[in-house]
């Protein structure tokens, strides 16, 4: 749901750059429209594909993308080949383009949630889930980066304790080093931006430091400086959101990690409620998520009496 409400929170100002928001909004914080992108619909795809397969397996996921597939929700250029390619049956590995787009990461959330205690496992089905659009070793570290930043947070929330940034960051950075040296450089700047005296507010210094652009590397650091330099969901997103760029994206991102540290009751109610409520809207969603802590608790248990 983190997802859901920041991609729904920035949608109607995806492109805009951080000026343009302040100028038009101030600071937004207003729920416009409750519309979500293609960011939560691929989102979705991965929730319904682990709901009926948890070891999760990357041709059902292919499918579930394709079948949700609405154009309408903003989908770059690129996926309209990976979509068309699918529907001719290419298989899920071969399907995707050697895109260094941030799009394996917005939506990688509930991998990250679902494995959250057994990074060997979150990663491969991360990278796994990432390669059916997206090749780069950019592409996929950004995957890998959110999906451990979800999963540590997952982790913490649970017991309730507190997230300390060097640690958080630097576990993320171990994470996605072997694939992208460059991507763990950029992502090792947000601690620097944590523990460095500027003075300026948390919007500018994240704009100062990152694109907050369409690729994984401008948009993934951003969206975990959003959630570090905060401390609270509401903050997280609406510092994400704000400072401008691919904001449905960084948005979401930034709530994915946030929703799974502070937890679902700490998301405004006033935002869950302008939410879009069709069949695949608010609703749907939240039954998925409990669907999914479920077959967690139940694969957990069955573990531990083994």
């Amino acid at each position: 749901m983190g997802t859901f409400v920041g991609d729904a929170l920035g949608r109607p100002v995806e492109g805009w750059s951080a000026q343009m928001i302040e100028a038009s909004h101030g600071l937004l914080v207003e729920m416009l429209r409750g519309v979500y992108s293609d960011d939560t619909e691929m989102m979705i795809g991965i929730m319904e594909s682990l709901a009926e397969s948890p070891r999760f397996d990357p041709g059902l996921t292919a499918k579930r993308f394709l079948t949700n597939f609405s154009p309408h929700r903003g989908y770059g250029g690129r996926i309209y080949g990976v979509m068309d390619r699918l529907r001719c049956g290419v298989d899920w590995n071969e399907a995707g383009t050697d895109s260094w787009g941030n799009g394996g990461a917005m939506r990688v959330a509930p991998i990250g949630f679902f494995f959250y205690d057994d990074p060997g496992r979150l990663e491969a089905a991360a990278r796994d889930c990432a390669r059916i659009t997206h090749h780069h070793p950019l592409g996929l570290a950004g995957a890998l980066a959110q999906a451990r930043a979800v999963g540590l947070a997952t982790s913490k929330g649970i017991i309730r304790e507190p997230l300390e940034i060097a640690e958080f960051v630097d576990t993320v950075v171990e994470t996605v080093a072997p694939t992208s040296a460059e991507m763990a450089e950029a992502l090792t700047m947000v601690k620097r931006i944590v523990s460095g005296r500027d003075s300026r507010g948390t919007v500018e210094r994240i704009v100062s430091h990152f694109p907050c652009d369409v690729s994984a590397i401008g948009a993934v650091p951003a969206a975990l400086a959003s959630v570090v330099l905060t401390q609270s969901f509401r903050e997280s997103v609406v510092v994400a959101v704000n400072s401008g760029g691919d904001t449905d994206t960084i948005g979401a991102m930034a709530g994915a990690i946030a929703g799974a540290y502070y937890g679902f009751g700490h998301i405004p109610n006033e935002w869950l409620e302008r939410l879009e409520n069709g069949p695949k809207g608010r609703d749907y969603v939240v039954s998925l998520a409990e669907r999914l802590a479920d077959v967690k608790s139940q694969e957990k248990h069955g573990n531990a009496r083994c």
